[in-house]
Formats: C-alpha cells, structure tokens, sequence
C-alpha cells in the first residue's frame, strides 16, 4: 500500500463524510455517528500512522496531510458566492472538524494522531483566521452532554417546549466550546455566566410572570444570538451575550 497517497486521498474524505452530521449531534445519536464515521476512515488513520512511523522529515509528511484537508475546505467556502452563504460555511465546516473530524483523528490514539490534529489547527487558522477553532477529544465532545448546562437557556426553552438536545441549546452550547472559549477573556466570560445563571433563574422562577420574563430574554437576546452565530457574525454574538448576562445579572441577581 502507498500509505501517503491513501493519507492524501483519505484526508479530504474526513472532511465530506461529516456534511450533514450536525442533525446527529444529540445527546441520544452523538456516539452511534461518531463510531459510524471513524469506522468509515480508519484506513486512512491507518496509512497516516504507518506513514508517519516510516518518513523522516514527520512534519513535512503531516503538513502534506493536513494540507490535503485545508484545499478540501477551501474549495467548499470557494463554492459559497454570496457572504451569507460564506458566513453559514464556515459555522459548518468549524463545527464538522470540533465535533468530528479532530476527535475521529484523536480517537485512532496514534503516534500520529496528536501531531496531526496540531498541524490541522494551524493550518485550519492560517486559511480561516477568523475561525479560532481548538481540538477536542470524542470523550470530551461526549460528557459535553452530559455537563455545562446552559441554565438560563435552558429555563427558556423549556418555556418553549423545547427539549434538552434542541437546534437552538446545541448550535448555542457549540458556539459557547468551539467560539467563545477561545477567544482572549472568553473563558472568563463563560464562567462570570455560570456565576450568575443559577441565582438568575432562581429569581426569575419566583416571578409570577416568569414565562413572559423567559419569552423577553428569548427576544432581546437568545433569537438574535442564534441567527448571529447562522450567519456568522460571532463577535456581534459574543457582544449580545455579554449584554445579556450583564442586564440579567443587575435585574435578578439582586432582586
């Protein structure tokens, strides 16, 4: 077998064979795609790790890998003509590496497998430098679920009927893991959050009219988050919830 052309040839397939995984990312389906996708590629871990055990320039061999998967994105933003489309690309393909395509790589446990998730994370930051992703384990993608509950969210969208592993609580949870925490403050920001959230919806579930309280922060803030983060305005998001959490915290926290 020519373990470097199968790890070239292989490498943009991780990348097509996750288009439309975002519908498995729940609680209840994460596990079941995630182990259909990395049975599906593990030939291609397979010559990327006898490969890489054989060279000698390791790191030039990576970022041929590496690159093979950058061109394939590339040419996916490239077919996007209009800024929204663009806009709406990019939250997919930066979703499509967090959710799968790092973790299948790092679920292989290679001597390659580390080494090669870096050199996709510079490479992915070089070509989209907006993007700020940061790799994860299926493991830590996993107990996502099951941890960090996102309180005043989710006491909204209960409101709304909606369930734990809805669109909006999970396309929002991804963007708080894979956006937010990256950014300079970020992880600061997240936890000011978590400080304030529990006393938040404690206060507002004593009000009489705590369902209209929850369709109010669902208006001025939750809805335009989400359609922030669908067309890609991640920094106009990261402003509305900060407002959010610094109104919520002077109206509730103290009432």
């Amino acid at each position: 077998m020519n373990y470097y052309l199968t790890g070239i040839e292989g490498m943009p397939k991780l990348l097509e064979c996750c288009e439309d995984s975002m519908q498995y990312f729940k609680r209840n389906l994460y596990a079941d795609h995630f182990h259909k996708l990395y049975q599906m590629n593990v030939q291609t871990f397979d010559a990327i790790e006898n490969g890489y055990n054989s060279v000698i320039d390791k790191e030039q061999f990576l970022k041929n890998m590496a690159g093979a998967l950058i061109d394939c994105a590339v040419g996916k933003m490239a077919q996007c003509k209009r800024r929204s489309a663009k806009d709406r690309k990019m939250i997919d393909l930066n979703m499509e590496m967090v959710t799968f395509v790092f973790p299948m790589i790092l679920e292989y446990k290679g001597n390659s497998s580390v080494p090669l998730t870096d050199k996709l994370v510079e490479a992915w930051k070089e070509a989209f430098p907006k993007s700020g992703i940061q790799a994860a384990t299926y493991s830590e993608i996993e107990q996502g679920f099951h941890r960090k509950f996102c309180y005043i969210t989710t006491a909204v969208c209960k409101t709304f009927d909606k369930p734990d592993d809805c669109y909006e609580l999970t396309l929002l949870r991804n963007y708080r893991d894979t956006y937010l925490s990256s950014l300079p403050g970020g992880r600061e920001m997240i936890q000011e959050y978590y400080d304030v959230a529990p006393s938040v919806v404690k206060h507002i579930a004593q009000r009489e009219n705590a369902d209209e309280i929850y369709c109010s922060i669902w208006n001025n803030y939750l809805s335009p988050c989400i359609q922030m983060i669908e067309e890609g305005q991640n920094d106009a998001c990261r402003d509305k919830y900060e407002e959010m959490v610094r109104t919520l915290r002077g109206e509730y926290m103290y009432h």
